[in-house]
């Protein structure tokens, strides 16, 4: 296996990796939406925090020789089911056609106080 560290996110807020690979395939730690340059949370709406998950998402994909492009299966967490539409949306413009397999997931709180945390799978291929 082959740990991932990524420049262009933000650090991690625990004990792991940005990503590990084994094989041809990468599994992506969550991402919530934290600024890479400061380390606090973004401000704005669900479709801004989701941008900036697929960014942060983008750049541990670039380190592990992979994309968004390459994204197998994603699981979002959503602390308000509510916001599943603007997500869906925001999500939708950035993968374009491709159409990785989904689960969306509400749950009660995500860490740093987050409205919503996206992790991915993806291959090297």
């Amino acid at each position: 296996m082959q740990r991932i560290e990524a420049r262009g996110a933000p650090k991690a807020v625990g004990p792991y990796s940005h990503a590990m690979i084994e094989g041809d395939l990468v599994f992506c730690s969550g991402q919530v939406p934290l600024d890479p340059a400061t380390s606090e949370l973004v401000t704005g709406d669900i479709a801004a925090q989701t941008n900036r998950i697929l960014e942060n998402l983008a750049a541990v994909l670039a380190a592990a020789g992979s994309g968004l492009d390459r994204v197998v299966k994603t699981t979002v967490f959503l602390t308000d089911i509510g916001d599943f539409a603007a997500m869906n949306d925001a999500y939708a413009k950035r993968f374009g056609d491709h159409r990785p397999a989904r689960s969306t997931i509400g749950v009660a709180a995500l860490p740093r106080g987050a409205r919503i945390e996206i992790e991915c799978v993806a291959t090297r291929r």
